[in-house]
């Protein structure tokens, strides 16, 4: 089988190559922030989590996130086109809206755009750290996360002064600058930064000639104060602009995307205020959170329609120790509104919801025993709209030898439905239903963690599980108004699975890494969409010349997935599949000086020509070169 060939040369390649280059720390000696409601080493939380450091972004040279998380175990990644066009995430077989995405903290799903969150307009340059957690995590983080959970950790000032900045350009007429910096004195510290890409693109659909461009201009401020020695406070803004153009699709002749005059502008704004005051034994901590979307759909430069939602919350929380066990205690109030404006044509699109949910939320942390760490979590939510909610979950490791460590999880996970869900209208296409119920799963994993090669090796091995009830789905024949609607589905819908990961550090100068995703998602009533069942790569980092030359190989590899295609009335709808591909990337850099680096970039370098969205075409090769400066002490 073609499959299983091109993953087992993977495997090989990754076993046989010498050269992704080390980082100092143990990967299970980390501090994490996300798994659990107190920071907390990877080895003692019992979950499966993946964490993408700030050398992990510059060595790969990665513009997007989007492009590391496709080498990420359980990832799926979908792009609706080409650079700036909707990119959707799924992990381990769920929904692109069921993984839930903070930035610093605060949550970053967009309520007017169906509780996904917009990967396509997260930019590297601010990001210093991505925690990844996979599995159910509705107990600690409520909705929106029984797929797992994303904690982007934005870049804030460090001891004494820094200055960085970037320039690049390359392939579709793309430019790409950014620059960021800040400075620390004894009790406080600040930091802001401002990036900015701007390309042409390609042409999306498969037939025409326009190109459909896209620009992003990502702004962000850290600042940080420390009042006396128990009490800090801190606040955060991040501010993102975006216009990205797309071709609309043709449901009178062919059902496929046609060249046309239309476009997104989007704006986003995250606020945050905080407070932490540290005693003896135990810590309170205030947060207040700001979310504001604006999304605005443009005809021949015309607004015609648009969704637009803010959401505000509040949330306190108590950590107790008792000696190295740990009490969280936390009650958090979330205020969401969404509205949506467009031209009244066969019914009336324009709207305003709201909702409110307050949460109660209680972990333990079971650290104190030498080899075995328990975690258990729960949360009540308490809901405008739905009933109350109660999740739970349990998560444990147990380090059966020095070089083996052994964990598992089990959770419940609830997903309310969203607002395009439930009220949602497009003329000709969807009208939404209020009926909905919020979806419901149990989820659970086991897995190992082993060293070998004398601890300069690190093979993880998890099998996933998840049941899914009450499934939304939003493609269904309303046959009174001909319009398509959503509804919660009968049975049960499945996604097991096993992730693989391997890295090795084969000496001071060269890492090799591979990973592998096996995923069955299968649902009684309908086909799961766009979740290829196989799907893997490798990477291959090496440097020299006493460090100061450096290359990094990744290829990454989509296996077959499902979709559905929607023909000009009155034909039937129709599930097609799309071919597999490896998506080739090579990243070289030069250390010019101690503050500056020459860096050149080639992505899709196969130029294969695949789709991870049917009818919607990707790029193909492409190259840039840039300059990075660091002149921070």
């Amino acid at each position: 089988m073609r499959t299983e060939k091109y993953l087992c040369m993977a495997v090989a390649c990754t076993l046989a190559a010498t050269s992704v280059a080390a980082e100092s720390d143990d990967p299970l000696d980390q501090i994490v922030v996300t798994a659990s409601r107190n920071p907390v080493s990877v080895s003692q939380v019992g979950a499966s989590i993946s964490v993408i450091t700030r050398d992990d972004i510059e060595r790969r040279e990665a513009r997007n996130i989007a492009e590391l998380l496709r080498s990420v175990p359980g990832f799926a990644v979908a792009h609706t086109g080409v650079m700036g066009s909707q990119t959707q995430v799924r992990v381990r077989g769920s929904e692109a809206n069921h993984v839930l995405v903070l930035i610093d903290g605060m949550r970053a799903n967009d309520p007017a755009t169906g509780d996904e969150f917009r990967w396509e307009y997260l930019s590297t340059a601010s990001i210093e750290r991505v925690e990844i957690v996979r599995g159910g995590q509705s107990s600690l983080w409520g909705s929106d996360a029984i797929g797992g959970v994303v904690n982007i950790i934005t870049r804030s000032g460090a001891s004494g002064s820094s200055l960085r900045g970037y320039a690049e350009g390359g392939s579709f007429s793309t430019t790409n600058a950014g620059i960021d910096g800040g400075y620390s004195g004894e009790r406080w510290s600040f930091d802001a930064g401002v990036e900015h890409l701007a390309t042409d693109g390609d042409n999306i659909s498969r037939e025409g000639t326009e190109n459909d461009d896209s620009d992003l201009t990502t702004l962000k401020l850290n600042t940080r104060f420390l009042a006396t020695d128990s009490l800090t406070f801190d606040f955060s803004l991040r501010a993102v602009d975006a216009y990205s153009q797309f071709d609309p699709v043709d449901f009178f002749v062919t059902g496929l995307p046609v060249d046309g005059d239309v476009a997104t502008e989007t704006t986003n704004l995250f606020g945050r205020f905080g407070a932490t005051l540290t005693g003896e034994r135990v810590t309170h901590t205030f947060r207040a959170n700001y979310f504001d979307s604006e999304n605005d759909n443009l005809t021949d430069g015309v607004k015609n329609s648009g969704t637009a939602s803010d959401r505000s919350t509040f949330a306190y929380q108590a950590d107790i120790g008792f000696g190295d066990d740990n009490l969280s205690l936390a009650l958090e109030h979330e205020a969401t509104n969404f509205s949506q404006r467009g031209e009244v044509n066969f019914g009336d699109p324009n709207q305003d919801q709201d909702m409110d949910i307050t949460s109660l939320i209680a972990e333990y942390q079971g650290l104190s025993l030498e080899r075995f760490s328990w975690i258990v979590s729960a949360r009540y939510d308490s809901n405008s709209d739905f009933e109350d909610a109660l999740n739970g979950r349990l998560a444990a490791s147990y380090r059966l030898y020095e070089s083996t460590t052994l964990r598992a999880s089990v959770g419940t996970g609830r997903k309310n439905p969203t607002f395009t869900e439930r009220f949602g209208f497009f003329p000709g296409q969807f009208i939404g239903n209020p009926n909905l119920e919020p979806e419901r799963s149990v989820s659970w994993d086991i897995g190992v963690d082993q060293r070998f090669a004398g601890g300069a090796g690190l093979l993880q091995i998890t099998l996933f599980s998840q049941d899914l009830k009450d499934e939304i789905n939003g493609f269904v024949f309303d046959p009174e108004t001909f319009l398509s609607t959503a509804e919660n589905q009968e049975g049960t819908s499945e996604r097991d699975g096993v992730e693989v990961a391997a890295t090795w550090t084969i000496n001071a100068n060269a890492q090799v890494g591979m990973h592998y995703t096996y995923t069955d998602a299968s649902d009684e009533n309908a086909t799961e969409l766009r979740r290829p069942r196989h799907q893997g790569g490798f990477l291959a980092d090496v440097n020299g010349f006493d460090s100061r030359f450096r290359a990094t190989l990744t290829a990454d590899f989509g296996g077959e997935r499902q979709d559905i295609f929607f023909p000009p009335f009155p034909n039937p709808s129709e599930i097609v599949t799309l071919d597999s591909y490896w998506l080739v990337d090579l990243a070289l850099q030069f250390q010019v000086t101690d503050g500056v680096r020459l860096f050149a970039r080639g992505t899709n370098l196969l130029d294969e020509d695949y789709e991870q969205v049917f009818g919607y075409q990707t790029l193909g090769r492409a190259g840039y070169v840039g300059v990075r400066i660091d002149f921070s002490n």
